[in-house]
C-alpha cells in the first residue's frame, strides 16, 4: 500500500528541500505593502543531547542542537517511570537515536521494562524507534495509527546520515496497538498522566501528554524551540488554537518535538511565527502571489527575529499550506517540498544573495 506523497520519507525531502534552500539571508523584493527593513534574527542557543529529570520519576529526552545546525529529524523524546515497568513518550527517528534514548531511560529507571510507548503523531522521526521498544504497548491517535499503517520503509533518513544507522538492524515499521479519539488518563504512581488529542496541528493526530501536578507538557510537534514549525501536514489556522489552548493551560514546562525544552514565552513566540505568517501570506494570496515569492517576502520582510530559526526553508511549505487552506482545498496530507514554491523561492534567494 502506497501512502499520500506527504507521508513518505519525510526526512529524506525535508533533507532534499534543506540542499536546495541553502542560500544566504536575502533583501525583499516585489513587497505587497510597505517594505521595511526587517529586524535582525534573534540569538540560537546551543542545546544538549541529555536525559533530565523535571519531577520526580519524569525525564525529558533532549537532542542537541544549536545555530545553523539542520533539526530535520532530531526531534525528542520523554520517559515516565512506573512502579513495574516504563512509558516512553515517542520513540526518535534512526535506529542510533532509538537505541540510545533506550539505553539512557532503562538506566534512569532501574532497569525496568517499557510497558507503554506514546507516540504524539505519524511523522518517522518520532515513530521509527517503536520497534526496539516492543513488546510495549503504542498507544497514539487514531489518525496516527491510520498514518503509520500506510508508511512503507523508503528512503529513511536515516539511512542517508553518516553514523545515523548501526548497519546490522532490519528495519520495520510499528503502529500503534491502542487508540484514542480524545482523551486517555494513565496513573504512574501518584503521577497523573494526560493524553489529550489537541489536532489538527502539526497534523490530524496530534496528542499531548500533561502531567497536571508537575505543570509539564509534553507536546510533540505541536510545539517547536528555536527551531522552524512544519506544517507540511498541518492547519495553520487551528495550530494557532491549539496554541492558544496550551497557552491557557496550566504549564511551566514543556517540552518540545524539536528543539530545547521552554516555558510559556517560547510559545508566545511560536504563535507569533504563525500570526506574522498568517497575515501576511494572507494579503499576498489575495494579491495573486504566487507562493514561492509569498515565502521568500514574508521570510526575508516580517518574520524578524524568527527568520534565525534553524530551517528556515520550511517557510516555504508552511505558506503552501495557508495557500490551501485560504483556498479551501486542504486536506491532512501535503507534500513537504511543493516543487515549484521550493524552485521559485530558491531562485529569489540566489538573486539576492
Amino acid at each position: 500500500m502506497t501512502l499520500p506523497p506527504s507521508d513518505i520519507s519525510i526526512g529524506a525531502r525535508e533533507a532534499a528541500l534543506f540542499g536546495l534552500a541553502a542560500g544566504a539571508g536575502a533583501v525583499a523584493v516585489g513587497a505587497v505593502g510597505c517594505a521595511t527593513e526587517p529586524a535582525a534574527p534573534g540569538p540560537i542557543p546551543d542545546w544538549t543531547t541529555e536525559l533530565r529529570e523535571l519531577a520526580p520519576n519524569v525525564f525529558a529526552y533532549i537532542q542537541g542542537g544549536g545555530p545553523g545546525t539542520s533539526n530535520t529529524s532530531v526531534s525528542n523524546a520523554g520517559l515516565i517511570v512506573g512502579e513495574d515497568h516504563l512509558l516512553a513518550i515517542d520513540t526518535l527517528a534512526a535506529p542510533l537515536h532509538a537505541q540510545a534514548f533506550h539505553k539512557a531511560a532503562t538506566e534512569a529507571g532501574g532497569g525496568k521494562p517499557f510497558g507503554r510507548v506514546v507516540n504524539t503523531h505519524h511523522h518517522p522521526d518520532h515513530i521509527n524507534g517503536n520497534q526496539y521498544f516492543l513488546p510495549a504497548e503504542i498507544v497514539g491517535h487514531e489518525y496516527c495509527r491510520e498514518a503509520v499503517l500506510r508508511i512503507e520503509l523508503r528512503n529513511p533518513v536515516w539511512a542517508a546520515r553518516e553514523g545515523w544507522a548501526l548497519g546490522t538492524e532490519e528495519r520495520q515499521i510499528v503502529a500503534p496497538t491502542a487508540t484514542l479519539t480524545d482523551k486517555m488518563t494513565y496513573w504512574y504512581g501518584e503521577t497523573q498522566v494526560e493524553l489529550l488529542y489537541v489536532g489538527p496541528a502539526h497534523t490530524w493526530g496530534d496528542v499531548v501528554v500533561f502531567l497536571p501536578q508537575h505543570r509539564i507538557l509534553f507536546a510533540g510537534d505541536v510545539t517547536f524551540s528555536y527551531v522552524t514549525p512544519a506544517a507540511f501536514n498541518g492547519h495553520i489556522t487551528k495550530w494557532l488554537e491549539t496554541l492558544d489552548r496550551i497557552a491557557a493551560m496550566d504549564v511551566d514546562t514543556i517540552v518540545p518535538g524539536h528543539g530545547p525544552i521552554h516555558g510559556k514565552q517560547e510559545l508566545a513566540d511560536l504563535r507569533e511565527y504563525y500570526s506574522i505568517l498568517k497575515s501576511e501570506g494572507q494579503k499576498r494570496f489575495e494579491a495573486g502571489v504566487s507562493p514561492g515569492r509569498a515565502a521568500f517576502e514574508v521570510q526575508t520582510q516580517h518574520l524578524g527575529k524568527f527568520s534565525g530559526w534553524n530551517n528556515p526553508e520550511r517557510v516555504v511549505a508552511d505558506t503552501v499550506r495557508l495557500y490551501d487552506e485560504l483556498r479551501g482545498t486542504l486536506t491532512p496530507a501535503g507534500a513537504f517540498a511543493p516543487a515549484e514554491a521550493t524552485k521559485e523561492y530558491n531562485a529569489l534567494k540566489e538573486t539576492e544573495s
